[in-house]
Parts: C-alpha cells; sequence; structure tokens
C-alpha cells in the first residue's frame, strides 16, 4: 500500500505558526529564560517596594511659573496670548479673527459671554458625530498644566470638553489658568482624575517620518493659541 504525501502537508495552516513566527517565538521565550536565571544567579527578591518620592510640591511663584510655561509653549510652536480674566473675551475673538479662523465651537461648560461678541460661536453638542467638528475651531479650558515641560491637559469635562473637541479640529484656543500651572509632571499627575479620559497637550500636533520630513495636524490640532490668563 502507497501513501501519498501531500505536497503542501509542511506549510503553515491558518492559525498555525510558520517558520518566521516559531522562529520569533521561541527567541522570545529563550530572552526570557535568560532574564529569569539572571534573575536567580543574582539573587533579586521576587518583589521590589518601588521608591515613589517624587517631588509633588514647588517652591516657584506663580509669575515664574508663568514665564517657564510661555518660554516651553513658544519652543514647541504655540502661539501665546498673555491676557487677563476681564480681557480674555476680546482676546479669544481677537486670536480667532485675525487668524480668519471659522466656525467656533467651544466646551459646553465654559461661560458663554465669553463668546457673546464672537459671530457664530457655539456650544460643542456632545450628541453629535465627532467627525462633524473637523472644520471648527475648537475653544476649550484645561484642567492643570505642567511647566517645566509645557504640557496642558484637557480632563473631558464640561468646561475641557470630549476628547474630540480637542483632536479632531485643525485649529485650538486653550485657557490656561494660573491656579492650575504647576511646576513638574508628579504634581500634574497628581491632580488627574484616573477614572476620566485625560488628553496632553505639548503644542501643536507634529510629527516625522525616517526621513525627518516634519507634517503637522497628524495626531491633533496643526495650530495652538494658548491664553496664559495672569
Amino acid at each position: 500500500m502507497t501513501t501519498k504525501i501531500s505536497s503542501d502537508a509542511g506549510a503553515a495552516q491558518p492559525g498555525s505558526f510558520g517558520d518566521d513566527e516559531r522562529r520569533n517565538a521561541d527567541a522570545k521565550q529563550e530572552m526570557l529564560k535568560r532574564i529569569r536565571d539572571a534573575q536567580q544567579l543574582s539573587g533579586t527578591p521576587k518583589h521590589v517596594d518601588v521608591v515613589r518620592n517624587y517631588n509633588t510640591t514647588s517652591d516657584k511663584g506663580a509669575d515664574e511659573l508663568r514665564e517657564l510655561l510661555i518660554d516651553r509653549l513658544v519652543d514647541y510652536g504655540a502661539a501665546v496670548v498673555e491676557t487677563t480674566e476681564a480681557d480674555l473675551a476680546a482676546d479669544i475673538k481677537k486670536a480667532i479673527e485675525d487668524r480668519d479662523w471659522k466656525n467656533p465651537v467651544y466646551a459646553p461648560g465654559m461661560d458663554e459671554k465669553l463668546f457673546a461678541e464672537l459671530p457664530g460661536a457655539r456650544p460643542d453638542d456632545t450628541s453629535k458625530d465627532p467627525r462633524d467638528l473637523g472644520d471648527v475651531v475648537a475653544v476649550t479650558d484645561s484642567h492643570v498644566t505642567c511647566a517645566v515641560t509645557g504640557t496642558i491637559v484637557l480632563q473631558a469635562d464640561d468646561v475641557c470638553g470630549r476628547r474630540a473637541l480637542s483632536l479632531v479640529p485643525d485649529h485650538h484656543v486653550c485657557v490656561v489658568r494660573p491656579e492650575t500651572v504647576v511646576y513638574g509632571v508628579p504634581e500634574m499627575i497628581g491632580r488627574l482624575d484616573p477614572l476620566k479620559p485625560n488628553t496632553m497637550i505639548s503644542g501643536g500636533s507634529a510629527t516625522s517620518d525616517i526621513e525627518l520630513v516634519r507634517v503637522e495636524g497628524v495626531h491633533g490640532p496643526r495650530d495652538l493659541v494658548v491664553m496664559v490668563l495672569h
């Protein structure tokens, strides 16, 4: 009796490993084995308490924090407008109109009086499809800002808006208040609610490919205007 062997009997079947996949899996297991062996030989304990004595306070004053933040924001290519609560509405209007931006949409929890003189301004309707935000100018408040890294954090709520409002549009005007500016990252993280979505912004969206060609607006608004309040 003759047994016929199919020519594709040795080929990888759907859901199974081929030669390359198996080689990669074997290599991974070998690396993990060497790590475990090294830990055993060095007497590394199974559990190590991680020291987390981060600096969560700073002695820097509001003026110093503001200057440091502005320096970082300008370095990232953001436009910075120093303003006050009394002038905020006029400065938001001027920033948008000077750039000939149209269709401003603001976070629904922001004071509507800030936009009373801004033609066409309306609160964001969170029931609408986020894709409809592609041609608007987003205006939001902010939750906390790290001066040393120039990172503004928007926490999903009424004054910062849904995440889509600060990610889909090409243009974003963001308000930063002095009481929300801290020095370092640990202090910034300490003010976040881990149960809410948070968006961290360090300048306008920009990236580059392998040839280092800079492309703006890929992961969020390409234009960021920050209203830094005194």
